[in-house]
């Protein structure tokens, strides 16, 4: 009863700030496993620090786009510097910066010799945010009352079904690689989101799984690129 009571009083004060969550607890950490990312199991923990960090944390998980914004490598640089900023009052959000600044912080932390992983664990989770949908459109009437089922839409059998998030090539050699996979990703993400808008339904499985694989494959590449140490 007093778990059940905590959940309801966590989902309330989501709604209270004007967001909400991503794709839940399991679904992040599938991302995180079909990437073979040894640190999966902490995928959903940047979730659970928006609780207490509250402003510094939840703009770094969505972006508010018009359905006529074209989302461009100029949109996602002039968010990095948002980063942990805590902007109360914010009403876009900059979650594609996000992801490169987390990168980059794990890139300069790695670089001097310190424990750096949980930069990309906060990495890894915004990358699992940027293949939802509904994290990449306005958050209005619509997107209020279907963002939890969404969310949740294969948390209960994700985790038996890793071979549903298919892995695909990406190179990335350089940030600027990085920021154009982000505008595809984004981009891909907000179409889809704003078509289940005009079309008045929600992702089917399928859809949910090809969204989860842009984000498993594109974490993979972010393991390359910073030279995390592969698991088999």
């Amino acid at each position: 009863m007093k778990r059940a009571v905590l959940c309801v009083l966590a989902v309330f004060f989501m709604l209270l700030s004007g967001t909400a969550g991503a794709w839940h607890d399991r679904t992040h950490i599938a991302v995180g496993e079909a990437a073979r990312f040894d640190c999966a199991y902490n995928l959903a923990a940047p979730d659970v620090a928006k609780l207490k960090a509250h402003h510094v944390e939840e703009y770094n998980h969505w972006v508010n786009n018009e359905e006529t914004t074209t989302i461009t490598p100029a949109l996602v640089k002039g968010q990095i510097q948002k980063y942990n900023l805590g902007i109360e009052g914010e009403q876009r959000g900059h979650l594609y910066g996000a992801i490169v600044a987390a990168v980059r912080a794990y890139k300069d932390e790695a670089g001097a010799g310190k424990h750096a992983v949980y930069n990309l664990v906060y990495a890894g989770h915004y990358i699992g945010d940027l293949s939802m949908p509904l994290h990449n459109t306005l958050y209005d009437d619509f997107n209020a009352k279907h963002h939890a089922l969404n969310d949740g839409i294969v948390e209960n059998e994700v985790s038996k079904n890793l071979y549903r998030i298919e892995l695909y090539p990406i190179s990335i050699k350089t940030e600027e690689d990085l920021i154009r996979n982000i505008v595809r990703i984004a981009q891909r993400a907000k179409d889809l989101g704003f078509r289940m808008e005009k079309e008045n339904r929600d992702m089917s499985k399928e859809e949910a799984y090809r969204q989860l694989s842009d984000s498993a494959s594109l974490l993979r590449a972010v393991l390359e690129y910073v030279d995390y140490p592969r698991r088999k």
